[in-house]
């Protein structure tokens, strides 16, 4: 398999079937158009042709056939992209591209976030993975392709996107407010974080593009110049991307010629896959933590399945997402490409996560306030007024412990004092009721909160962790 051409991806659905039975443009003896050498495939193309009082175009016909295929997968990783979805496939992995940054799934008609991009609008705005994206500027997403959803997410830089979307885990409709922007894609960062007269070196895996494993090495063999102890690896809301990429990371942590994981093609025949550095592994004898949410997907998966099973690092905090598949692409003729699911993968002591995920070996759970969405609410309201906007502040008051006896959105007195006491505190002007200033003022507290890295605490286990094991 050429490692350009092999995806590992939690988002976008990705597809091939046996391509061979459909070609173009064929001409039987009657001066008819095949397209197949399929009888009842060109029977009902003719008859379409002839009879239909909608759309004749050929090409819509046969991208309409070979989505019909690919759906009849029912793999919501494989689909058939037009020459423009192909394109946008492509920039999803370009080192910079304009947009809000989330990784999107269509799975039974339905638009299911994977997961935001680590700082971008997306994730700034409080998009969760599992949300159903519902309306994109209030136009409703139902019976639509990805084609259309990618036209009504993209735009300038500066442009305003509202999204609806459900969330199931609370079984209720929230509306969010980003704005586009330039989504750099330098897919790793990295710091030194002092604790303890300790130096451990922070390295977070935005995504697996086609630079991270350069990346990657840059940066962690800085880190390891400056003398860092213990090494934690961050990939929540790591959604994938490229099996060369993640390969060549693993390839750093674990011995030359250790099995990473399995490829399984669909006859069931197994492939190992083993670690091929060229180079001194020199992170071998680090200690090594991962992170990873119900966000990380497809490739960082892979790199905790390995980590895991060769008993490389400690995994913190909540299971994976569940994506065991790997995708490759052909192109076709008409400048589209079709993406199939061609393999498994496989952990080292072949596991199939698929729709399972990786659980954690240490759980860890974030508090309340940490996990609270940023929203762009607007308004006034007073006591006796109901809606989300005021059930939203009332949440984020309980979170930040003021005494809240309703948070179903009706504004009632103990609303309105814990809110009196809240512009006390944060020194605003006293005003009762909701207004413009206090949702900025609480967007700003919960912003500075999740900012804190002493606020993070799957990241203070995993630091904990790596000064116990640097101890011993």
């Amino acid at each position: 398999m050429r490692k350009s051409r092999i995806f590992l991806y939690g988002f976008l659905g990705v597809i091939i079937l046996g391509f061979g039975y459909i070609w173009f443009g064929t001409t039987s003896s009657t001066g008819q158009t095949n397209v197949s050498n399929s009888q009842v495939i060109d029977e009902a193309f003719k008859l379409i042709k002839k009879e239909a009082v909608f759309s004749k175009n050929e090409k819509l016909l046969v991208e309409g056939a070979i989505r019909g295929m690919a759906d009849a997968l029912e793999d919501p990783h494989s689909t058939y992209l037009t020459k423009e979805e192909a394109l946008a496939q492509e920039a999803s992995l370009a080192e910079e591209r304009v947009g809000i940054g989330v990784e999107i799934m269509l799975s039974a008609g339905k638009f299911i976030v994977v997961a935001p991009i680590k700082d971008s609008p997306a994730f700034k705005a409080g998009v969760k993975p599992q949300d159903e994206i519902v309306r994109v500027n209030g136009e409703r997403l139902e019976g639509k392709k990805m084609t259309e959803l990618v036209r009504l997410l993209s735009g300038d830089k500066g442009t305003s996107v509202k999204l609806t979307v459900y969330r199931a885990s609370e079984d209720r409709h929230v509306e969010l407010h980003m704005k586009r922007d330039t989504i750099a894609m330098h897919t790793v960062s990295s710091e030194v974080y002092e604790v303890d007269n300790y130096s451990i070196g922070l390295v977070t895996i935005s995504i697996f593009g086609e630079k991270t494993g350069e990346e990657w090495e840059k940066q962690t063999k800085a880190l390891v110049e400056r003398g860092i102890d213990g090494l934690l690896v961050d990939v929540r809301g790591n959604p994938g991307g490229y099996l060369f990429s993640v390969s060549s990371i693993i390839g750093t942590l674990l011995q030359n010629g250790s099995t990473f994981a399995y490829m399984q093609d669909s006859k069931g025949v197994l492939e190992i896959l083993k670690t091929e550095n060229k180079d001194k592994t020199y992170l071998n004898k680090i200690p090594v933590v991962l992170l990873q949410n119900g966000g990380s997907a497809s490739a960082s998966e892979v790199l905790a399945g390995a980590l895991k099973d060769n008993n490389r690092a400690m995994i913190i905090g909540e299971t994976s997402f569940g994506k065991g598949t790997v995708q490759e692409t052909k192109d076709l003729s008409n400048g589209g490409k079709l993406k199939i699911s061609t393999h498994k993968w496989l952990t080292p002591k072949q596991e199939w996560i698929h729709h399972k995920g990786i659980e954690a070996d240490l759980k860890v759970e974030q508090d309340e306030l940490y996990m609270m969405d940023l929203k762009s609410y607007r308004g006034e309201f007073k006591v006796g007024d109901f809606g989300e906007e005021i059930k939203y502040v009332q949440q984020v008051l309980g979170a930040l412990g003021y005494s809240i006896s309703r948070k179903d959105g009706y504004f009632d007195e103990d609303t309105r004092d814990a809110l009196e006491m809240y512009r006390e505190k944060n020194k605003l002007t006293a005003k009762e009721g909701l207004d413009d200033t206090l949702f900025q003022s609480l967007t700003k507290t919960i912003s500075d909160y999740k900012v804190r890295k002493e606020n993070d605490k799957q990241l203070q286990m995993g630091i904990s962790y790596l000064i116990h094991a640097i101890k011993k």
